[in-house]
């Protein structure tokens, strides 16, 4: 290994400081690239939902239905019938996390898509 160019002092040098422009483009690169994988992770799960049975999609819809209608109607009577209070809330609020957690960790198991076998071509 080789050691750093030091001054006379023993100080390491200034860094180089990026102009403007080459700050923007970096930007735009980083900014791109976690798109690029946001997307091509998306097209994965869609491509990997192609062979599925028209059961499987229709029980998605069907379970995120039930889930939302649980959440939104029955949960929410708690801080209705206690009078919409500051601890009506905080126990609607105790309630509903650990429910929606167990509802997704339920629609991950059931309906969760493989996308280890899909790989695209990286450049």
């Amino acid at each position: 290994m080789t050691e750093p160019d030091t001054s006379p002092e023993g100080e390491l040098p200034p860094l180089p400081i990026l102009d403007k422009k080459e700050e923007r483009e970096a930007a735009f690169w980083r900014l791109k690239k976690a798109s690029d994988e946001w997307r091509e992770d998306r097209v994965k799960r869609v491509l990997a939902q192609e062979g599925e049975s028209v059961f499987t999609t229709l029980g998605r819809v069907v379970y995120l239905s039930c889930c939302l209608l649980f959440d939104g109607l029955i949960l929410t009577q708690i801080p209705v019938s206690m009078g919409k209070t500051a601890l009506s809330w905080i126990i609607f609020v105790f309630i509903l996390v650990p429910v929606v957690k167990l509802q997704r960790d339920y629609y991950d198991k059931w309906f969760s898509v493989d996308i280890s076998q899909i790989d695209f071509d990286r450049e």
